[in-house]
């Protein structure tokens, strides 16, 4: 690990002036993601800034029917929460398929929003990774590409994103609260917050320099049956092959967003119109612009499999 400096920030808005200001700052909080890349040097921040500090770790009710969960809420905390539980099911079920409960009780919920991708390339130094290293080439194309993406990559990156929990706030149309360096906020729909790789594959979301997520907004309950279903190697502490998350209404009309297919979220509110006709007909739309590899071609039929039993158990 390479030496850097520390301090602790005493407001979000100083914590994001002080991360525009400093070249190579990072913001660290649980550091469950940060630390791991820096170990491997991955990562090498010239100066980290603690954000534990800034009080940002409340779920609160919003004036519009909705909850206001704090960027540095615990992932244990959200899942366990009996609002999140009761009208936000899919959510709390994500969170709870994700990691180990140790890693649960620090990952916070914006620190979860940014993790960055397990594509074993990324991780290897000694290969070349054009979101690690811009312009050094990608070695997944043409590698071992099995747990990769297979629709929304481009020629220079096919890594997928690997959360849980941002797929569940997809598919709820939560929002992305932040802090600039200027001291001003905006809000960043969740759709919006994940970019896919194009040509720029190191820039992974709408985040500008310094800016600091300090809340996640979640909209009135959409009521349903509410669905986390996650297909993985192993059935604990593994990132998915193909996740769902699915909310299911009684006329058989809902919403569906995937995971481990793309380098974001995968949602396209256009295919959820077919949702009626089933599984095939929705994934048909989901992945109709999808180009896997031969080692991740089994990903289309699987999500396939994945929402048809997403709804059968919906259904039941």
């Amino acid at each position: 690990m390479k030496a850097f400096t520390y301090e602790r920030a005493r407001s979000p808005a100083e914590a994001a002036a002080a991360a525009a200001a400093t070249p190579g700052a990072k913001f660290i909080a649980g550091g469950t993601n940060l630390l791991d890349l820096m170990k491997l040097q991955v990562e090498t921040p010239a100066h980290l800034i603690d954000v534990n500090g800034l009080g940002l770790d409340k779920v609160e009710a919003t004036p519009e029917g909705g909850l206001r969960v704090g960027a540095l809420v615990r992932n244990t905390d959200l899942a366990a929460d009996p609002r999140v539980r009761r009208d936000y099911a899919v959510l709390s079920r994500a969170i709870l398929a994700g990691a180990s409960g140790q890693l649960r009780n620090k990952a916070t919920t914006g620190g979860n929003l940014l993790q960055r991708t397990r594509c074993p390339y990324f991780y290897d130094t000694n290969q070349a990774c054009n979101k690690r290293r811009p312009g050094s080439g990608c070695s997944a194309i043409g590698g071992f590409s099995r747990p990769l993406a297979v629709v929304g990559a481009s020629e220079e990156c096919i890594a997928t994103y690997p959360g849980d929990m941002a797929v569940a706030m997809r598919v709820l149309d939560a929002e992305v609260e932040t802090v600039r360096p200027d001291g001003s906020t905006r809000v960043i729909p969740i759709a919006e917050f994940h970019r896919l790789p194009g040509d720029t594959p190191q820039v992974e979301t709408t985040l500008a320099g310094g800016e600091l997520i300090t809340a996640v907004t979640l909209p009135r309950p959409v009521g349903g049956v509410q669905i986390y279903k996650k297909v993985r190697d192993r059935a604990s502490y593994a990132f998915a092959l193909v996740s769902v998350a699915a909310v299911v209404h009684r006329d058989g009309t809902g919403r569906v967003a995937l995971g481990g297919v793309a380098h974001k979220p995968w949602r396209m509110e256009a295919a959820e119109a077919a949702l009626p006709q089933g599984a095939k007909a929705v994934t048909a739309r989901l992945l109709a612009d999808a180009h896997p590899t031969t080692e991740n071609r089994f990903k289309l039929p699987l999500a396939e499999r994945t929402l048809a039993a997403t709804l059968a158990e919906a259904k039941a």
